[in-house]
């Protein structure tokens, strides 16, 4: 018999089947079913009906279940769940229905919920998620985190775009989707625990077809570092490609964003004085995030170039950003950066795309 409270919403995922009787055991674990955002099928023992027990995404067997789910068909996912700390006999009852782990409640309970929304999301491969900050201010680090996200979306990739710099002016503008309705950083700045992807994907507005957290026009907002890692490992779960875009200085929150990127890009104007506060900023960097790599912007001052610079740096050379003509009268007309598909900027932001997702981890140029 189903619940009719757990039945699977139409056109969602569905989420674990739970086999219990244990009215108090239920009531939990639909508890963290909710907190995860899935929607649980619920029966007393294996169910009759055929594909049930074997398609579910997860099976959590409660204590009082185990001996109803002898002789099921062996498959991975089941966990068999409980209270009692003490029963010497939960690891032979786990035994005997292929059970891969045994949980106690409530100690297990933060984990389960992360392991259930994975479940409810079907992860797969988390995306490519890359960063972008300025060597110094003006360098143009915006631009290019915009280019980069309107150049992957129109490839067909899914594409998050996120702000990291309160002081920015906000990614939306820049867009030109300002007034555009959904979710901005004030929302999600004090969140703490799991932010399910698939939630956090739809809440947000949806500009040149892909989904922009930014922040609104309203006082400065402070990320606490648990929602910068929250929201970040959501963005990362719904797979595809995640670009963010950084701060120069590097504060609890900036950490947190760091040490989920797969690679940062270092925006660099060609001249002395941008090298030597690149150079800066780089150190502070390179203390959470592994792969940083520069990118080089002309005009160059004389003498300089961008091999030069890269290697004044100590850092790969991602590429050398090209000049495009027009760009500022663009974007005051609503065309963000990289929306010209045969301009400069489109061409460089294509080409990394095709290197960083070629699968050889390869982006120098």
């Amino acid at each position: 018999m189903t619940s009719d409270r757990s039945r699977v919403a139409e056109g969602r995922r569905a989420g674990p089947l739970i086999l219990t009787e244990d009215v108090e055991l239920l009531d939990d674990l639909l508890r963290l079913c909710a907190a995860a955002g899935a929607e649980p099928e619920v029966h007393h023992s294996v169910p009759e009906r055929k594909g049930s027990w074997e398609d579910a995404p997860m099976v959590l067997v409660g204590d009082d279940a185990a001996a109803r789910c002898r002789g099921a068909t062996r498959r991975r996912g089941v966990m068999l769940v409980g209270r009692d700390q003490d029963d010497p006999g939960v690891w032979r009852r786990a035994v005997e229905i292929g059970a891969d782990c045994v949980l106690r409640l409530p100690d297990a309970e933060s984990w389960l919920v992360d392991r259930i929304a994975d479940a409810a999301e079907g992860v797969g491969r988390p995306a490519l998620t890359v960063g972008v900050i300025g060597g110094r201010g003006g360098a143009g680090a915006s631009t290019l985190a915009c280019a980069l996200a309107v150049t992957a979306a129109r490839a067909g990739r899914r594409t998050m775009l996120i702000d990291g710099d309160p002081l920015g002016g906000g990614l939306d503008v820049l867009l030109g989707g300002e007034q555009a309705e959904g979710r901005r950083w004030p929302d999600f700045a004090a969140s703490k625990g799991r932010v399910a992807g698939g939630a956090l994907e739809e809440s947000l507005p949806r500009l040149h077809e892909l989904r922009v957290l930014s922040w609104d026009r309203g006082d400065s907002v402070v990320v606490q570092p648990e929602a910068m890692r929250s929201v970040l490992a959501a963005a990362r779960r719904r797979g595809g490609v995640v670009v963010v875009d950084l701060p120069r200085r590097v504060d609890e929150a900036v950490a947190e964003a760091l040490a989920q990127l797969d690679m940062g890009l270092l925006v660099v104007p060609a001249e002395l004085r941008a090298v030597a506060a690149a150079g800066r900023v780089a150190s502070m960097v390179g203390m959470v995030l592994r792969d940083l790599r520069a990118v080089v912007r002309g005009p160059y001052a004389a003498g300089l170039d961008e091999q030069w610079i890269a290697a004044a740096l100590g850092l790969p050379l991602a590429g050398e950003l090209p000049l495009e003509a027009g760009l500022s009268e663009a974007q005051d007309g609503g065309a963000p950066p990289g929306s010209r598909a045969r301009g400069p900027l489109a061409a460089f932001c294509t080409a990394f795309w095709e290197r960083a997702l070629a699968g050889d981890g390869s982006v120098t140029s």
